[in-house]
């Protein structure tokens, strides 16, 4: 094994252990002409039967929007026709590792289309249109916070971020948390719905396929890694960016500026509070993260030859706001991690970044200047 294979598989392993990897999935919101939404029955999940069309990320995958298409093709034989992201949900949980949820809107379905739905049985033993108000109970708490966040909140406000399913940052100025409707389940959607069978509940169990240990499927999940960054300006618009300290790994050793921040130890904490903790240990400072400007999903080689990871990397960008000279000349940067910090004009930071974060970067910055909620980016670039 070579120095630098055995040092990628050291890193790895460390990344395993210190809990910074996570699973992502994607699902979509299916509306019909009369404010309802499409839901699904799982035939393999006899606790929570009920969900909306989507499923897990595959590396192969180049987007979350790319998961999205490819689950609907497999599930209901049809290739939909996304719209914007409706929200991006982090939720942690003490039994599995934490998941980014993203949920996309679809354009609306007519009736002829819902008929003719060709289902992989195996994924989708029936279907029905629900209310919100019917969603709300049918779905499984998390997730009908989720899908009752994004069918309160005015499309304009979207992206939507959430966190376990509840509004935070800027989605609490038009979007104030609710009761969480009372969990009723697949109960009596039989009687609203042709294609939702009286057999809701699963095959008996003499029929029923051996389960896959709860435990085994989870660890053959594909895992993802999430990096919180901040955007600070000064007064005359330039970029606080830092660099960091080379690395000792065979071609780390040149110069790598980049916004502040860093990985967000998933297991434990949320991308705000990533976001919070790497200001306070890169640059010393105190202060609670903006709005969210920007989601940039970076994918791995198994879908972009070129990557510069085999692992997919999704990256938060908030908005840290603009600091003026007191506060600039506090920073007491973390001497084992980063070793200057410069203020660039939009050309310098150009310069100074390689292309996919000067891209994010300049992405945030516009965001700044428009209302709603954040950029979906892949590599830097507007997704779609």
């Amino acid at each position: 094994m070579t120095g630098r294979t055995e040092g990628v598989r050291m890193v790895a392993e460390a990344s395993r252990a210190s809990g910074q990897e996570l699973l992502a999935a994607a699902g979509v919101l299916f509306p019909d002409g009369r404010g309802r939404v499409l839901v699904v029955r799982l035939p393999y999940d006899r606790r929570h039967p009920v969900a909306v069309p989507g499923g897990g990320w595959d590396p192969q995958d180049g987007s979350p929007r790319r998961t999205a298409v490819r689950e609907i093709e497999e599930e209901l034989g049809f290739t939909p026709r996304l719209g914007p992201l409706a929200c991006l949900d982090w939720t942690l949980d003490d039994h599995r590792p934490p998941i980014a949820a993203h949920l996309y809107w679809a354009e609306p379905l007519t009736p002829e289309q819902a008929a003719a739905f060709t289902p992989d049985r195996a994924e989708v033993g029936g279907w029905a249109w629900l209310t919100p108000e019917q969603a709300g109970r049918a779905l499984p708490p998390r997730l009908s916070r989720r899908v009752t966040a994004c069918l309160r909140a005015p499309r304009a406000a979207g992206p939507l971020e959430l966190e376990d399913g509840h509004p935070v940052g800027q989605v609490l100025d038009v979007l104030t948390p609710g009761p969480v409707p009372e969990y009723t389940g697949p109960a009596g959607l039989s009687e609203l719905s042709p294609w939702w069978p009286p057999t809701a509940d699963g095959p008996a169990a003499g029929d029923a396929p051996p389960l896959l240990d709860r435990d085994a499927y989870i660890a053959g999940l594909p895992r993802i890694r999430a990096k919180a960054r901040t955007v600070f300006t000064d007064p005359e618009g330039r970029v606080l960016l830092v660099r960091l300290r080379p690395w000792d790994l065979p071609g780390g050793e040149v110069p790598h500026w980049t916004l502040p921040g860093g990985g967000v130890e998933a297991d434990r904490e949320l991308p705000r509070a990533a976001a919070r903790r790497e200001v306070r240990e890169e640059l010393g400072w105190s202060c609670e993260p903006g709005r969210l400007l920007a989601l940039d999903w970076m994918p791995g080689r198994a879908a972009d030859p070129d990557a510069d990871s085999d692992t997919a990397r999704l990256v938060y960008l908030f908005d840290g706001g603009t600091v003026g000279e007191e506060l600039l000349s506090s920073i007491v940067l973390a001497p084992e991690e980063l070793v200057e910090w410069r203020l660039c004009a939009p050309a310098e930071a150009r310069e100074l970044l390689a292309p996919a974060p000067w891209a994010r970067t300049a992405a945030a910055l516009a965001a700044r200047n428009r209302p709603g909620g954040p950029a979906e980016l892949v590599s830097g670039y507007p997704a779609g």
